[in-house]
């Protein structure tokens, strides 16, 4: 594969700012926007761009092509995962890239398209505010695909955003609920047709860009500082289950597209 068509594979997370508004694609289409390493690198740098730009007042993240948010992490990267410490670094750069947006003091906004499924699921949820096209879906279906875990630290964001009921719903279950379906428990902000998606969009954005951001951003600093006690130590759990045979088997399961058979081991 040539250098360019390389690139191309490997996606890319692009920012734009303009007039006060920084905007964060996640370009990879093809693959529904599903997130390789280096385009996880290009949304730190991102974020490290947004919080050293002192003109940007929202930051607004979303799927290239209009089929997909993010349909979590390429599953190849999982490849070369020998043991279960391959998990806790894994789950420990993840963490990195997602508080990387957690922590941008400018209010985010994730416009949900088709899925936000795993790692986009997580991305979505690490935003402060999220909109959806009708019928979009989200969910963390690993119980039933790869059979690996999150880190306790995204389970809390989860459960403090969706509540513990819907949290097992989808981790146990491994259900994709609708956005039609979870926006009575208020993680969505909004749930339009997908042709108003983008006026819905320009809306919010002059609505937050007109706000204090002084008081926006101390609103979320306090937020997070509330969550610090919901992320008890966790690498047993990663370390157990990204070791396992069930994890090796769900990943070759997946790229040979047939359902894994779980052994519980």
């Amino acid at each position: 594969m040539s250098g360019e068509g390389a690139s191309r594979a490997e996606g890319s997370t692009r920012l734009a700012v303009a007039d006060g508004i920084a905007r964060i694609t996640f370009d990879r289409p093809a693959a529904r926007n599903a997130m390789t390493w280096r385009m996880y690198e290009e949304l730190a740098e991102a974020c490290a761009a947004i919080a050293a730009d002192p003109s940007v007042r929202v930051c607004v993240l979303r799927g290239a092509g209009g089929k997909a948010f993010v349909a979590g992490t390429d599953i190849t990267q999982f490849d070369a995962f020998a043991s279960g410490e391959d998990g806790i670094a894994y789950e420990k750069k993840v963490e990195r890239f997602i508080a990387g947006i957690e922590q941008l003091s400018v209010p985010t906004l994730a416009v949900v398209e088709g899925v936000a499924a795993g790692g986009g699921m997580a991305i979505a949820n690490a935003c402060d505010l999220r909109v959806a096209a009708a019928g979009a879906r989200f969910g963390v279906p690993i119980a039933a695909t790869l059979g690996n875990c999150l880190s306790a630290g995204n389970i809390a964001r989860l459960s403090a955003n969706l509540g513990e009921a819907w949290v097992k719903r989808m981790l146990l279950l491994a259900e994709m609920p609708t956005a039609e379906q979870i926006a009575p428990t208020g993680y969505l902000a909004a749930v339009v047709p997908q042709e108003e998606l983008n006026a819905k969009v320009r809306v919010m954005c002059a609505a937050l860009k007109s706000h204090a951001p002084l008081t926006m951003g101390a609103t979320k600093a306090a937020l997070a500082r509330l969550r610090t006690d919901l992320t008890p130590r966790d690498e047993d759990l990663v370390r157990a289950v990204y070791g396992s045979a069930d994890f090796k088997a769900g990943v070759k399961a997946f790229t040979q597209k047939r359902k894994p058979e779980w052994e519980g081991r």
